[in-house]
């Protein structure tokens, strides 16, 4: 499997990586193992969690559970050095967590401390910050996004004074590298100029949704990845399983995240299916199967880090690990870019 560098640091992963927000949910324990031991036999060496997993739903019960699974399978497995781990602090807005408060110098130590309890572990190989306290356009907030609302130097001050945090965790051996999620490209310029001035570590990745159903990286975020080597950490390859073309024609197959959270994070829209059904003729057309299509293209990008995946069983784990290594040809490419001017935002 191909292998791409982590930032600026000496760590290589995967161009895959598998997810494990489902993980103490819809994923139960032994599922769980049995997808973490294939996916190191398939040659996948990134697992991405955080503290507010699992999801579907968001549960102060359920909460730290993917961790808690992540940290049990590499403590009895004996493969915690065959793999690295990344987590999250989550920040504003969940109540059950720290009492819903933002990220801060404080907030940081106690949020590691937290994960590397349930992980098991002596160390975070890659620590994101999964919101920026300002907010953010991810998760189709974009249709009405106003940063005119910021407070430009009570931002700047809480990225210094996070990034300080965040060097003095390195110092401590506690994480080997830094990572953003769901920010902007002023956001990540900035942590980088803050960094360069010497405030703490350099941004190695940044965990923003990206598929061929939603490709806002494409423009000013991508130039920046490439020319910062700042790889993107692509969440919803899949579009939360619209590109499988499970859900076409109205189903709803069992146990899948539309049978359990209606409206899929607000991508259930007609013109995403209408999308969908699209980038699945195009899978047909080729005779390629639309999961492994829809993979290998992220894996394409030339700004990719790794594609972060999730499967609710073993099961599908096996499909995906199927197409690791599908190269798409320019003919195939040149199609899925002439769908994508069809269908630009479907949600």
């Amino acid at each position: 499997m191909k292998q791409n560098r982590l930032g600026r640091t000496d760590m290589v992963m995967s161009d895959l990586c598998l997810g494990t927000m489902t993980f103490g949910t819809q994923t139960p324990t032994d599922d769980a193992f049995r997808q973490m031991d294939m996916s190191i036999d398939a040659g996948i060496n990134i697992f991405d969690t955080a503290e507010m997993y699992p999801v579907n739903p968001i549960s102060a019960e359920t909460q730290g559970r993917s961790e808690e699974i992540v940290g049990a399978w590499a403590k009895q497995s004996g493969m915690r050095d065959r793999v690295l781990i990344a987590t999250k602090h989550a920040g504003n807005g969940i109540k059950h967590i720290r009492n819903g408060s933002g990220i801060t110098g404080e907030s940081v130590s106690i949020a590691i401390d937290g994960s590397l309890k349930r992980l098991k572990t002596d160390y975070i190989d890659l620590y994101q910050l999964h919101w920026p306290n300002r907010g953010s356009y991810m998760f189709r907030q974009n249709w009405n996004y106003d940063p005119s609302r910021q407070n430009r130097d009570e931002t700047l001050e809480n990225m210094v004074e996070v990034l300080e945090a965040l060097q003095k965790e390195v110092d401590r051996g506690r994480i080997r590298s830094f990572g953003l999620s769901n920010e902007s490209a002023w956001g990540t310029s900035e942590w980088l100029r803050l960094s360069d001035a010497g405030h703490g570590p350099r941004v190695a990745t940044i965990q923003n949704e990206y598929s061929l159903m939603c490709r806002l990286y494409d423009t000013d975020l991508a130039e920046l990845s490439v020319n910062e080597d700042v790889g993107l950490l692509a969440f919803s390859p899949l579009a939360t399983g619209l590109l499988t073309g499970k859900y076409a024609n109205g189903a709803i197959p069992k146990g899948s995240r539309k049978s359990i959270a209606s409206g899929l994070g607000g991508r259930d829209t007609n013109r995403a299916h209408e999308a969908a059904s699209a980038y699945v003729q195009i899978a047909q057309k080729h005779d390629l199967d639309p999961v492994h299509m829809a993979l290998a293209f992220c894996q394409s990008r030339p700004f990719m880090g790794t594609a972060i995946f999730g499967a609710t069983t073993a099961e599908q784990l096996a499909h995906i690990i199927k197409g690791k290594d599908l190269e798409l040809d320019d003919v195939v490419l040149r199609d899925l870019n002439q769908t994508h001017r069809a269908f630009p935002m479907p949600y």
